[in-house]
């Protein structure tokens, strides 16, 4: 499988080809946050996703903290998107009637390590593995409740074990930067990586220099392991 290199949080279609030229696979929107704001509205993210797909072979993406289906179904239509990375906590019957709701839809769960013990998280792997396609391990900030986007590397013990217990896909995220990248690639041996502080100047807009940095330090990573 060709490994995953997705970044989130874009603010127009400039900045989401500034990715695309760098070579990240895939880029998602954050939206229908809990703690952050967001980058872009869905109109503006749904603006990009027809850029993306014109133009490039990007696979653009919600992530979002909804846990009802039908509004997680409602807000990727209104995206044009057929991937959500869900950061909420649904359980696994609301994921089950999202499917039925949209049968193509791409569903990641996060694993949010740090907010829960790492038994509830091994549970949650055996619970979602028969209902999403894959997941993303991402880190806890207890200063300010964020679930996610929080700049901070958390255990890669727990992913790395994480990995090992899921038979479906992980995506690694959390406090990533081209400076560490491959070096968690090698610890972990995820699917894919994933990044949003990690490639942004002062004013929080993605950084070409750094983004393609993070490209090359993954891919030369990913063609090792």
């Amino acid at each position: 499988m060709t490994p995953i290199i997705q970044a989130a949080g874009v603010h127009d279609p400039d900045e989401a080809l500034l990715l695309a030229s760098a070579g990240f696979t895939h880029i998602g929107f954050p939206l229908r946050l809990d703690v952050h704001a967001e980058d872009v509205d869905p109109t503006g993210a749904a603006a990009i996703t027809r850029v993306l797909r014109e133009r490039t072979s990007v696979v653009p993406f919600v992530i979002t903290y909804l846990v009802e289906p039908a509004e997680i179904a409602a807000l990727c239509g209104e995206v044009g998107v057929t991937s959500v990375q869900l950061h909420g906590e649904p359980d696994p019957d609301e994921v089950r009637r999202l499917r039925e709701l949209v049968p193509d839809l791409q569903i990641t769960k996060s694993l949010v390590v740090g907010a829960d013990a790492e038994a509830r998280l091994t549970a949650a792997v055996a619970a979602f593995g028969a209902v999403v396609d894959g997941f993303v391990t991402d880190t806890f900030d207890p200063a300010t409740g964020a679930r996610g986007a929080t700049g901070l590397t958390h255990d890669w013990a727990v992913s790395r074990r994480l990995v090992r217990t899921a038979r479906n896909p992980l995506i690694l995220a959390g406090g990533l930067a081209p400076e560490n990248v491959g070096a968690a690639i090698w610890d972990v041996r995820p699917a894919g990586v994933d990044v949003h502080t990690g490639i942004e100047d002062e004013r929080g807009r993605k950084d070409a220099a750094l983004a393609q940095l993070f490209v090359g330090a993954a891919r030369a990573a990913f063609a090792m392991v």
